[in-house]
């Protein structure tokens, strides 16, 4: 068996959009068996914008130690097993990091069905629509946003995991779905796979924009011409000219303040994630704070750790709307833990499109 291990550690805190200094590629010796724990080579892990804040400071987990493995969802292969729950050969998925392979609790770990995976669908949506993005996804609309059939949806960073399967299962549920994304290949998948019924780029707005925000992206990436909030307000007016009951909002910065001067009274507002806020040294904030008292306004944040008890139930329904293509995927897999660092500063950027998985060459 291999007893090498190459794994990404936090070599030091980020200023700024994390790069290659950022990590450092160490390779280990594998340990051997305890107890109740199973060996997994690992075939895919997940490159996720959500770690970001952990690398410089604490959020609802503890901040992210120096020179500790980079975390992140993974599905892999049990090569080895001190637990009668799992045998070798088993496919499983878990936070399993950014590694070749790793020894953890079986408890930690998830047994795939394998008359799900890998035959009916692919083993990497147990990373995107059926793992923490689409039940992400699911539980925003279907409970704290208690969506309606006939409501308008607006979704930043719409041709994410989180947006794209937001968006259609607000279809699904007879609602409206429109996308803020940021290139023009975005849009067209957005309209043409996802089936939105419009989809803004706001880099087109940005062109057209006479007060630019400085330094801002509404997408979450880099932007040398970006967009300032009054004329993203314009064109969300434009593609929901009777306003917006709920925003899922990926991004923050001016973009949650263009969306909050389209909401309609009792509008609903979800705080997903903060994308234009994780490398800022001082936040935004929010900034339409009158609207919440003239249009009773509601906003809610959550983590979809604390419906876990639902999630089976939750993942049975997305399966079955992925079975029946109801709901369609979008994956950027990167061969290559080596690529990793780069991935992940990508995800910042603009240049990444879909769920971003490095698959792990062995």
């Amino acid at each position: 068996m291999e007893t090498k291990n190459r794994q990404w550690v936090l070599a030091q805190r980020p200023d700024g959009i994390p790069d290659e200094s950022t990590f450092d590629l160490k390779e280990v010796e594998s340990p051997p068996l305890e107890d109740a724990q199973v060996r997994v080579r690992i075939d895919y892990f997940t490159i996720d914008p959500g770690s970001r804040p952990g690398l410089t400071r604490a959020s609802y987990i503890p901040i992210h130690p120096i020179g500790g493995v980079m975390m992140s969802a993974g599905v892999g292969t049990v090569i080895e097993s001190n637990h009668d729950k799992f045998t070798d050969g088993d496919l499983v998925a878990g936070a399993l990091g950014w590694q070749d392979a790793g020894v953890f609790p079986a408890k930690g770990l998830i047994k795939l069905d394998p008359n799900i995976f890998p035959g009916m669908l692919p083993v990497t949506t147990a990373l995107g629509v059926l793992g923490i993005p689409g039940l992400t996804a699911y539980f925003a609309l279907l409970k704290l946003a208690d969506l309606k059939a006939g409501e308008t949806v607006l979704i930043s960073s719409a041709s994410g995991t989180v947006g794209a399967t937001a968006g259609q299962i607000a279809r699904i549920h007879g609602a409206k779905a429109i996308g803020i994304a940021g290139t023009q290949p975005k849009i067209d998948w957005l309209l043409s796979e996802a089936k939105f019924d419009s989809a803004i780029n706001y880099k087109d707005v940005a062109t057209k924009s006479t007060s630019p925000s400085k330094g801002e992206d509404q997408g979450g990436g880099a932007s040398n011409n970006p967009v300032s909030s009054s004329t993203l307000a314009d064109a969300i007016a434009n593609a929901c000219p009777g306003g917006i009951d709920i925003y899922l909002d990926n991004v923050g910065g001016p973009t949650l303040d263009a969306a909050i001067e389209n909401m309609n009274p009792n509008g609903r507002i979800i705080i997903s994630g903060q994308i234009s806020e994780y490398n800022r040294p001082e936040p935004i904030g929010i900034r339409n704070t009158l609207d919440f008292i003239n249009r009773r306004l509601t906003m809610q944040g959550f983590v979809v750790l604390d419906y876990a008890r639902e999630f089976a139930a939750a993942q049975t329904q997305l399966a079955q709307w992925l079975l029946t293509k109801e709901i369609v995927i979008k994956e950027e897999i990167i061969p290559g833990i080596e690529n990793a660092p780069t991935a992940y500063r990508e995800l910042f950027t603009g240049n990444s499109f879909g769920r971003r998985l490095i698959q792990v060459k062995h």
